[in-house]
C-alpha cells in the first residue's frame, strides 16, 4: 500500500542505522575493501565477494576474476577489523586472533561472456560501442528515492539515524566516551503531519559496553552526548529516549551475532521510506546492476526533487541479464509532481542514459570508491564525494521545463 503523504493528518514512521562495528557491518566493509582492492589492480576486476563473520572466525568467500595482481585478503582483513575497532581480545573477538579463511572462485563463464566483450580500462573514456556491448550483470530491479525532507534530500528517519550511529563512533574513537564499544544501533521515530515532519517521537540508542559501566551513566551520557547533539532542537518536542533497554550490552559484535554480507539492505538505502529491489550492494563490481542500477536510480531521483519537479520521487529501472537497455523505467511521485507524469518520463528519458555501460562511464565507477558506502548509507551522504549524489543534471531539467 502507498501512503498518501499528503493527505494524512498524522502518522509515525521509522528508520534504523547501525554502527561500523555492527557484524554485518564488518562483513559489508570488508567485501567492498576487497572490491576496492581488487579495482586498484584492475579496473575491470569482476567481484562478486561475500563475507561472514561469527566468534573468532572470518570467512571471505566468492567470485573474483582480475587479470593481474594480487591482493593480500587476509591482511586486508584484520586491517578492516583493527579499523573499526576491535583491538581487545577482552572483546571476544579482535583483529590479532581472529581465523580468516578464504574460498575465493573465479567468475561463471557463461555470466562474464554475457554481460560484455568490452575491454575498457577507464569507465569515463568508454566508447559508445563499449557502453552498448555491455550487458546488465543479472536480471532485476532497482529503486532509487528522493524527498525534500533534508539538504541531502533523504527521508529524515533515516538522515537522523545515520548521523546517531555516526556520532556513537566519534564518541567511541576519540576517547570521550572510553567505556563504548564497536556495535550499536540508532532508530529513529518520526511523527509526520501532512506529509511533513512534525516531530521526532522516539530516539532508540543501543551500544556495547565495558562490564563495569553503570547503566545510569551510559542512559545520560547518550542522550546528551549522542542523541541531543544530533537532533535540531526544533524536533525535540515530547521526545522519548530510550538507550539499551535490555539493560546491559556487554557482549556484541560477532560474538553476540553472526555477521553476513548484503543484510542490512535499508540500513544500506532508505531506511524503509522507499520501496526496494531486493539487492545488496556491498562487494558488488559495478558491471552488477543491483549496485550501479540503484546509484543510477538515486542520481535520477534527486536530481527530479532537487529542480523542484517534485517534492517526492521513487525510481524502479528493471533488467535482464546480457542486454544493455533497461527493460523498463517507472517513476512515482507520491502527487507531489508539479508537471505531468508524461513529461517527467520524457526528462528521464532524454537526460539518463540507464544502460548499465553508461551508468558506469556517466558515473565514473570503475573506481576504488566502495568501502567508504559501507557504513552510514550509501545515499544522502555529506562526508563523501559521492557521483551519484551530484545534482549536475538540475538545470538541464528546469531548462526543459522552464522553471
Amino acid at each position: 500500500m502507498t501512503l498518501n503523504f499528503m493527505e494524512s493528518e498524522s502518522y509515525l514512521f521509522t528508520s534504523e542505522s547501525v554502527t561500523e562495528g555492527h557484524p554485518d557491518k564488518i562483513c559489508d566493509q570488508i567485501s567492498d575493501g576487497v572490491l576496492d582492492a581488487m579495482l586498484k589492480l584492475d579496473p575491470r576486476a569482476r567481484v562478486a565477494c561475500e563475507v561472514a563473520c561469527t566468534t573468532g572466525l572470518v570467512v571471505v568467500m566468492g567470485e573474483i576474476s582480475i587479470s593481474k595482481g594480487y591482493v593480500d585478503i587476509p591482511g586486508l582483513v584484520r586491517n578492516t577489523i583493527k579499523n573499526i575497532g576491535y583491538t581487545d581480545p577482552a572483546y571476544g573477538f579482535d583483529y590479532q586472533t581472529c581465523g580468516v579463511m578464504v574460498a575465493i572462485d573465479e567468475q561463471s563463464s557463461d555470466i562474464s561472456e554475457g554481460v560484455s566483450n568490452a575491454l575498457e580500462t577507464r569507465s569515463k573514456d568508454m566508447s559508445d560501442d563499449e557502453v552498448e556491448s555491455l550487458g546488465a550483470g543479472d536480471q532485476g530491479m532497482m529503486v532509487g528515492f528522493a524527498c525534500d525532507e533534508t539538504p541531502e534530500l533523504m527521508p529524515l528517519p533515516m538522515s537522523l539515524s545515520h548521523q546517531l550511529t555516526k556520532k556513537l563512533s566519534e564518541v567511541r574513537k576519540s576517547g570521550e566516551l572510553k567505556y563504548l564499544r564497536p556495535d550499536g544501533k540508532s532508530q529513529v521515530t518520526v511523527e509526520y503531519s501532512k506529509g511533513k515532519p512534525k516531530r521526532v517521537h522516539t530516539v532508540l540508542l543501543s551500544n556495547q559496553h565495558d562490564p563495569d559501566v553503570e547503566n545510569k551513566i551510559i542512559e545520560k551520557d547518550l542522550i546528551e552526548k549522542v542523541a541531543k547533539d544530533i537532533i535540531p532542537k526544533d524536533l525535540l518536542i515530547d521526545t522519548r529516549f530510550i538507550v539499551n533497554p535490555s539493560g546491559r550490552f556487554v557482549i556484541g559484535g560477532p560474538v553476540g551475532d553472526t555477521g553476513l554480507t548484503g543484510r542490512k539492505i535499508l540500513v544500506d538505502t532508505y531506511g524503509g521510506m522507499a520501496r526496494h529491489g531486493g539487492g545488496a550492494f556491498s562487494g558488488k563490481d559495478p558491471t552488477k546492476v543491483d549496485r550501479s542500477a540503484a546509484y543510477a536510480a538515486r542520481w535520477v531521483a534527486k536530481n527530479l526533487v532537487a529542480s523542484g519537479v517534485a517534492s517526492r520521487a521513487e525510481v524502479q529501472v528493471s533488467y535482464a541479464i546480457g542486454i544493455s537497455a533497461p527493460i523498463s523505467v517507472s517513476i512515482e511521485t507520491f502527487g507531489t509532481n508539479k508537471i505531468s507524469n508524461h513529461e517527467i518520463d520524457q526528462i528521464v528519458e532524454t537526460h539518463f542514459d540507464l544502460r548499465p555501460g553508461a551508468i558506469i562511464r556517466d558515473l565514473d565507477l570503475r573506481r576504488p570508491i566502495y568501502a567508504q558506502t559501507a557504513s552510514y548509507g550509501h545515499f544522502g551522504r555529506t562526508d563523501i564525494d559521492l557521483p551519484w549524489e551530484r545534482t549536475n543534471k538540475v538545470e538541464d531539467i528546469k531548462k526543459a521545463i522552464n522553471l
